[in-house]
Parts: structure tokens; sequence; C-alpha cells
């Protein structure tokens, strides 16, 4: 349950920032009366990822009758799960200098056009960072059918980091995003190392991918399925006592590489001098939008 609680706390942490942002920007510039457009947007994001999330669910338990093509279309998503995964990790650590400024720039542009536009962009804003949380937490609790504890898990995450961005809007708490971000992106690479183990085992069950009765290796002596560590283990990152050559060697190409190039140190470039200012009131002045840019500009892991 760490996993998709690490999942939900990840993403929403970063569509909090996002919409403390604009928010933000919008009370800075006096134009509060935008506010409920961004609401909105936000609001309809919210409701297409969850209903994303649902049509997924459906799809896999009425739609698809024979086990085979549900073993396919699991391993399918735990596929687009992980290149997700991959993507907004590496986004965000490169991105995350010139997010602030980019995001007021295009509300800026949203504002001239009127109160659709606003909308509009605060939707588009939130709804990526949405449909990333279905995707990649369907993928992440496969065979955790009728277990509720996936959910609730994911649900603390995302309340966990609605309440971290309001009390960084508020100024009330100060965190490392840079360091944040670092240890949070490394753990999500082994949960997606353990999401692709996971498609290609289903990829083999239903016989796409030869190899489901060859094992790499039989540590169950050592590793008892049955204890508290083993499921935490399989839980967090499919690390499990028996597991096949393919699904091994799938484990490891992803994991080692990507982790490599994630922890490499990042060529440091000077930030814009707008990233520099402080908050200094509540919200009301460059706000958590300048704090977020300064402190998320640190993304990449420090030697």
């Amino acid at each position: 349950m760490f996993a998709t609680y690490l999942i939900g706390l990840r993403e929403g942490l970063e569509a909090t920032l996002v919409v403390s942002i604009l928010v933000a920007f919008l009370v800075k510039s006096q134009r509060r009366d935008r506010l409920p457009q961004v609401w909105a947007g936000v609001g309809l994001a919210v409701a297409l990822s969850v209903l994303f999330g649902w049509l997924i669910e459906y799809t896999s338990t009425s739609l698809l009758a024979r086990s085979e093509d549900r073993e396919l279309f699991e391993a399918i998503t735990s596929v687009a799960a992980v290149v997700f995964v991959t993507w907004m990790i590496f986004w965000m650590r490169r991105a995350a200098r010139t997010i602030a400024g980019e995001l007021r720039g295009k509300l800026t542009d949203a504002l001239a056009v009127g109160s659709l536009a606003v909308a509009g962009m605060a939707f588009l804003a939130v709804v990526r960072e949405g449909l990333e949380t279905a995707l990649i937490f369907y993928s992440a609790v496969q065979g955790a059918a009728g277990d509720s504890g996936p959910l609730l898990a994911l649900i603390g995450g995302v309340v966990t980091a609605v309440v971290l961005g309001v009390l960084l809007y508020a100024s009330a708490v100060r965190i490392n995003l840079g360091t944040f971000f670092t240890w949070t992106g490394a753990l999500l690479i082994l949960v997606a190392a353990g999401i692709l183990k996971y498609g290609v085992h289903d990829f083999q069950e239903a016989d796409v991918l030869p190899g489901l009765n060859d094992l790499a290796f039989d540590i169950t002596s050592v590793l008892d399925p049955s204890t508290w560590y083993a499921h935490l283990l399989a839980g967090m990152f499919n690390v499990t006592p028996a597991p096949t050559v393919l699904e091994t060697i799938a484990w490891v190409a992803y994991a080692v590489p990507v982790l490599l190039l994630f922890l490499r140190p990042a060529r440091r470039t000077p930030a814009p001098a707008a990233t520099t200012t402080t908050v200094t009131e509540r919200g009301a002045d460059t706000g958590t939008e300048a704090e977020a840019e300064a402190e998320a500009a640190s993304t990449s892991p420090r030697a």
C-alpha cells in the first residue's frame, strides 16, 4: 500500500503546486474574479480522472470476457504506466526551473481571452496528473481485487499532498521540494520497474511472451511469500521469490539504467531572476509560485 500512497502523494503534490501557482498569480494580479474559473477547471479535471480510472477498471472486469484478453489488457496498461512514470519523473526534473514562469505566461494569455480560456488552462494543467495517477494506480494494484487498502492509500496520499500544498501556500511550512522529488522519483522508478515486471508476467500468461515456467531463481525458502516483509516487497516493487527469467531481465534492464540516469548530477544553470523571490505574505505577494519554483529548481540530487 505504500507504493500507492507514494503515487498519490507525488502526483497530488505536483497538481497541488500547479494549482497554487495559478491561484497565487491571480491573487497577486488582483484578478480574484477569475478564481471560480480556475476551480471549475480543476474540478472538471478531477472528475475526468476519476471517470478514466473507472473506465479502465470497467473495461478489465466487464468488457473483457476471456482471461487471456484481460491479461493482455493489464499488460498493455502496465507498459503504458511505466512510460508515463518515466516521462513524468524526468519532465519534472528538467522543467522545475521554469514551470512557474510558463504557467504564469499561459494564464496571462488565457486571461486576455476570457473565462473559458482560464478554466481550460487550469483543466489542462491538472488533468495530465490525474490521468497519469489513474493509469499508474490501476497498474500498481493489479491482483488486489476486493482489497480497499490500495485505494485508501492512494486517497491518503492525495489528501496529504493537498494539505502540504495548502500549508506551503500559506507559508506555514518549508520543505525542500528538490529533495522530496528526488527521493520520491527514485522510489517511483523502483515501483515502475515492478509494474513492468508485472506487465511482462501478464504478457507471458497471455501467451504473447514465452517462458512462463522458466524461473530465474527460487528463494522461497529465504523469502517466504506468507511473511509481512515478502508482502511489503511484492506490494511496493513487485519483488517476488520465484520470478521468471524474462521478468527478472525486464526489472533489472529498466531499474538500473533509469536510476543511474535520474540520479546523475545535472548540469547546473543560473536560475531566472524571478525564481529568487521569497514568500513575504500569506499568498498575497509573489506567493507559493516563487517558492515552489525556487525550491523545485533543485530537483536533481546534489553530490
